[in-house]
């Protein structure tokens, strides 16, 4: 850690510590707590340095802002203060209400720089979204990776452009009205460059991904103030918007007041400070409300959290997939009580899990903008075998069918990057250790996790060909194609009726109707005097509205949309409308 020519470097059981920078090896002493500092003036933005421990040789900092020569490499003195920010009235975006869309810098386009991404920001700007959320930006071992290996939790990985080129990307999003979430990684860190342990006790074991961290064991303070001051210092000095915290519920934490409410209480400081709201998502498995139940309710005050209930939903009932945990969610009854109550597991038996699993939601005191929705997301296309999308298997009427779901439910809707157009691409599992022996390790392991669960291991891209890195790129050609060009006209417009019809974006859990027919294949959404009408079969039908169907405010293009006497409405096969009713009930 450096304040200009200030350094500081906390390891409690060692005995010496020394600076090591271009121009020599300088003592550090010894202060309060175990932290180690030393003050060199001619040290300035760019010097290099290491911290050696008793007579070792010199690592990288645990706090580094800025590794050019990765993550084995030396540290750089990085000055935030020298970059010229243009959008200084930034005021920052509240999530109720907003759209979010999930990308990977080094897949989003062929360079996989973050100057690149600017270069595509405008694509966003017109499809109408609000967030852009990133993965893991933080440096890794390798040139490429999905960011969920890396160990430099403060320094922004040089391949993609380094820290001035995030802010760089940040300025541009900002400029273009586009809040910035950013995937952070806090339960675990990559198994190749993490150097914590040799500083102080920064692990409590192991992982399938690598070291976990000490949460709540001894010396677990100045662990968590690392965690916290990282969060911090992304929102703060990179003026990201929000962050997106990985699998929370991989964090060992005993402690009375956890992590994740530590981190809420920080982080609304910090917004009250900056004069913008700040956001925190988390990614968890529990299905538990009290994560996003406000603190004074005592919850841990977490703005939001990822809903892998209503994906499965999803992702069965349009697919038809029943293998691993589909199993559980295959109807369209399931998918409509997860619409209403927001986790399908609430206390009830998981078939997967083989225990009863999860917590209720009140859905009368707790608004669904506090809860993403999606059709896909890079776990659920990455951690299949193929990395394929549902694009791959689902006709263009039921990817618009599940477009339409999404984005006029009361959730927090997120789109995966290429989403909106049917993106031909898969998004496969890749990284890039140089070590031939972690490589292997990886390979292998990957291979044999899926043939665990049933798949063809040759199915299995290797994740270290640079070939799967290439076939996960998008194709920014597919856009205005026939096919991929209606798809994404389908997105545009259901986002901008989210906009013109207050509806639409209401929250309000309680206010939600869902209807169903199983046999027949149907599904709708009332909200407040609109209907969206789904027709999920193969073949054409008349759906009941729940009221005389007046204006036509969407349907899917070529499929027309009949009204019949009374409350019903004629549709296509694979189709929906989204409808005004006059008359209405529920």
């Amino acid at each position: 850690m450096i304040l200009m020519a200030d350094f500081a470097v906390w390891a409690p059981q060692r005995q010496t510590v020394t600076l090591y920078t271009e121009d020599g090896r300088h003592p550090m002493r010894r202060t309060e707590g175990g932290w180690w500092r030393a003050s060199l003036p001619e040290a300035g933005h760019g010097t290099a340095y290491g911290f050696g421990l008793d007579g070792e040789p010199p690592l990288p900092d645990p706090r580094s802002r800025w590794q050019p020569d990765g993550v084995h490499g030396l540290s750089r003195v990085y000055d935030h203060g020298r970059f010229d920010w243009r959008t200084e009235g930034w005021t920052g975006r509240p999530l109720p209400g907003g759209v979010v869309y999930e990308l990977h810098i080094g897949t989003f386009t062929s360079a996989g720089t973050f100057d690149a991404a600017v270069e595509r920001l405008d694509h966003l700007v017109e499809l109408g979204v609000d967030f852009v959320e990133v993965l893991p930006v933080n440096s890794f071992d390798g040139p490429a990776g999905w960011g969920y290996d890396g160990v430099a939790w403060s320094a922004v990985q040089e391949g993609y452009g380094g820290p001035d080129g995030f802010k760089r990307f940040v300025d541009a999003c900002h400029g273009r009205g586009l809040a910035v979430l950013l995937d952070v990684v806090y339960n675990h860190l990559g198994p190749s460059g993490a150097y914590l342990d040799r500083f102080g006790p920064y692990f409590a074991g192991s992982t399938v991904w690598g070291p976990s961290v000490n949460l709540d064991g001894t010396d677990s303070d100045e662990v968590r103030r690392l965690i916290v001051d990282n969060a911090l210092g992304w929102l703060r000095d990179f003026r990201v918007d929000g962050l997106r915290l990985d699998a929370v519920h991989a964090l060992r934490d005993q402690r009375a007041v956890p992590l994740l409410e530590e981190l809420s209480v920080a982080v609304d400081g910090l917004a009250a400070h900056l004069g913008r709201p700040l956001t925190l998502i988390a990614e968890s498995d529990l299905n538990d409300p009290r994560l996003v139940t406000p603190r004074e309710a005592g919850g841990y005050g977490l703005h939001a959290q990822w809903d892998d209930d209503l994906h499965h939903c999803l992702h069965a009932a349009l697919t038809g997939e029943r293998q691993g945990y589909y199993a559980d969610f295959g109807s369209l009854r399931a998918l409509a009580d997860t619409l209403r109550g927001v986790f399908f597991h609430a206390d009830t038996r998981s078939s997967f899990r083989g225990r009863d699993h999860g917590r209720a939601v009140d859905v009368h005191r707790v608004p669904g903008h506090r809860f993403l929705i999606y059709l896909q997301n890079h776990d659920q296309i990455g951690n299949r075998a193929a990395g394929d999308r549902i694009s791959e298997s689902l006709s263009r009427g039921l990817l618009a069918c599940g477009a339409a779901l999404m984005l006029c439910a009361p959730y927090t809707p997120m789109l995966f990057m290429g989403e909106e157009w049917g993106a031909s691409t898969p998004w496969q599992f890749f990284a890039s250790f140089p070590d031939p022996v972690l490589a292997d390790a990886v390979r292998t392991g990957r291979r044999a996790e899926f043939g665990a669960h049933g798949w063809d291991e040759a199915d299995v891209p290797d994740p270290l060909d640079p070939a799967t890195v290439t076939r996960s790129t998008l194709d920014w050609s597919e856009p205005t194609r026939s096919g991929h060009r209606e798809l994404l006209d389908v997105y545009r417009r259901l986002i901008a009726l989210r906009r013109t019809h207050p509806e639409l974006t209401d929250p309000r859990l309680d206010r939600l109707g869902v209807d169903v027919d199983e046999e027949r294949r149907w599904i709708v959404l009332r909200r407040g005097g609109l209907r969206l009408v789904c027709n999920l079969s193969d073949s054409a039908q008349a759906v009941p509205t729940g009221g005389t169907v007046g204006d036509v405010l969407f349907a899917v293009p070529g499929l027309e949309p009949r009204p019949k006497a009374g409350a019903e409405l004629d549709l296509g096969p694979e189709s929906f409308a989204l409808v005004r009713v006059g008359g209405h009930s529920g």
